[in-house]
């Protein structure tokens, strides 16, 4: 018996928005004071440390849980799954519906239940909740399914992650241009044979770490609004990242009994391209080994970070054959790896 994605799904907004978009914002330090950069300057900076280039807004009309409806009906088809049989939807998100223009945040009902309300399921035993884990939320909901199947408390799930990072953005603070907005959604069963999830790895860490990411006021100290909005201490975030998430891989590796060389792919959160570079580096080194040619698919450069959706879009591209020099083949063992707000980690080795 495995436990295994049988389908997959994603969204990826119509809305693009390259970094020349962002040229004409005031952008500040988090004391106030302006950048003596110019714009142009910041950018480019920007584009050579994060590897983005243009990032994916969902339309105004659509809030989180619509787009995370999408991405969950293309994984339930492909499936070929009748949704009434899901016994659990967990949906991975952060910051509920945000509408277009607003800055407040919308978590009731769950966005969850609002996603089972949209598919249109009438199963009161299908239960529907969120997970709220940071990036690594979508991670966190395959191992929480994964539990829930090993306890036999479920055959089938539906695992969401879906986010809408733009509506909770500080536009005079240069890490707006890091988030995106998207969602992507597996199905995960029981299925006869071999493979599926193979070993899983979480950690907190919030003794000196829980606030490297907060919600907190504009760095434009004229905005007087009280809004308050997603930030990051990024040299913190970039050396937890680096100290942690390779040797976390490395434990869940070794868990599933997996040598580092039948790792076919590493699909990383993508939050950053130069920190998931180092990631990776990093890991392979705790083996003695170089990082491998083509081991780490990345989306960042075209879809930015959007946040607990990057992982299971990026699946779902690789499976559809989207993502130039990458493929997916049954039987590939690959590793699933994120870092985020909390401070958490987690990974999951796969076998497909």
């Amino acid at each position: 018996m495995a436990i295994k994605i049988t389908g997959a799904g994603s969204y990826i907004p119509t809305k693009v928005t390259p970094n020349q978009a962002f040229e004409q914002n005031d952008f500040y330090n988090e004391d106030g004071s302006r950048f003596n950069a110019e714009n142009k300057v910041i950018i480019q900076k920007f584009k050579s440390i994060t590897g983005i280039a243009e990032r994916r807004y969902a339309e105004n009309h659509l809030n989180n849980s619509d787009i995370g409806a999408f991405a969950s009906k293309k994984a339930i088809e492909d499936a070929n799954l009748d949704p009434e049989e899901l016994d659990y939807i967990i949906l991975a998100q952060n910051y509920g519906d945000v509408q277009y223009g607003s800055h407040q945040s919308d978590m009731v009902p769950s966005i969850a239940t609002r996603v089972k309300q949209k598919l249109g399921i009438k199963n009161p035993k299908s239960v529907a909740y969120d997970v709220m884990f940071g990036c690594p939320g979508w991670i966190e909901g395959m191992i929480q399914a994964y539990a829930f199947m090993k306890a036999e408390m479920a055959e089938k799930c539906l695992v969401v992650g879906s986010e809408t990072l733009s509506r909770v953005v500080d536009t005079n603070d240069r890490d707006s241009m890091i988030c995106s907005d998207g969602a992507g959604a597996v199905i995960l069963e029981k299925t006869e044979g071999e493979g599926g999830i193979l070993s899983h790895e979480s950690a907190t860490y919030a003794y000196e770490e829980a606030n490297y990411i907060y919600f907190g006021e504009s760095f434009n100290k004229e905005n007087k609004e009280g809004t308050r909005y997603i930030k990051m201490l990024g040299r913190k975030i970039y050396e937890f990242a680096l100290n942690h998430v390779p040797n976390a891989m490395k434990s869940c590796l070794e868990k599933a009994n997996v040598d580092i060389n039948d790792v076919k792919k590493i699909l990383i959160h993508q939050a950053n391209e130069k920190m998931d570079e180092a990631i990776v580096i990093r890991f392979y080194k705790l083996f003695g080994m170089e990082m491998p040619e083509h081991i780490m698919p990345m989306t960042i450069d075209f879809l930015g970070n959007s946040s607990v959706a990057t992982i299971p879009t990026l699946y779902d591209l690789i499976l559809k054959g989207k993502l130039e020099n990458h493929q997916i083949n049954e039987g590939d063992v690959i590793i699933f790896a994120s870092v985020g707000a909390g401070m958490n980690i987690n990974a999951i080795v796969y076998k497909v």
